[in-house]
């Protein structure tokens, strides 16, 4: 893999403007297309898989009923994003839309486990051993066959007394709605860091943050 290829945030954006349908999410980019009819999801399947072997590039597919969830990175890259997953991306949109298919993106979501830490590289390792996830070069872990969270370990002076919370990555052109639910159920929100994230506190104490593709 040329390192060239890989794209910058930036690259990334400005790549996606003619791809309506897709969204950046950590070290990828994702989209949801929802079917008439589950054989309709089925054949966008078939179409993605087909592409796929087409291109010798294969993204992560999840069927669900009449939906269809398409993520896609380039793992000879170290899982970033490259122009081998632009170029697959707008294959896949060709077909759904031929298909009649339309893109959700507002089910557009990836939930990461952070566990706040004072020295971060004394865990990775344990917590490996304990879920058979791989350590990536920076210090996280995700499993092998990406079907579980990813797990990261965020360096902190003064860690939470409750050391665990969510990273939980939306849309961004998504995220004013979430945010206006959680003000209806009142939960506390730091918004110092939007849009790159807002800290979500409930009624306990316990955390999570909504993420987005945005710089601060």
């Amino acid at each position: 893999m040329n390192n060239q290829d890989v794209l910058s945030k930036q690259q990334i954006s400005d790549y996606l403007k003619d791809l309506p349908h897709w969204r950046e999410v950590p070290g990828a980019i994702a989209a949801v297309f929802q079917a008439k009819t589950s054989a309709a999801a089925i054949e966008l399947f078939s179409d993605i898989a087909g592409a796929a072997e087409m291109d010798q590039h294969h993204p992560d597919v999840d069927w669900r009923y009449d939906k269809v969830f398409v993520t896609t990175t380039s793992h000879d890259a170290g899982g970033m994003v490259t122009t081998r997953d632009i170029a697959l991306a707008s294959k896949i949109s060709e077909h759904a839309e031929a298909l009649g298919i339309a893109a959700c993106p507002e089910l557009i979501s990836v939930v990461e486990v952070c566990v706040d830490s004072d020295d971060p590289r004394k865990l990775a390792a344990q917590w490996a051993v304990g879920l058979g996830y791989r350590v990536m070069e920076d210090g996280s872990l995700v499993d092998p066959h990406r079907r579980l969270p990813a797990i990261w370990f965020q360096e902190t002076a003064s860690p939470n007394p409750n050391r665990l919370h969510l990273d939980i990555w939306g849309p961004y052109s998504e995220s004013a709605r979430v945010l206006d639910r959680l003000r209806e159920h009142q939960l506390a929100l730091d918004e110092q860091q939007a849009p790159s994230f807002v800290v979500a506190t409930d009624v306990q104490g316990n955390r999570f943050c909504l993420c987005t593709e945005q710089d601060r």
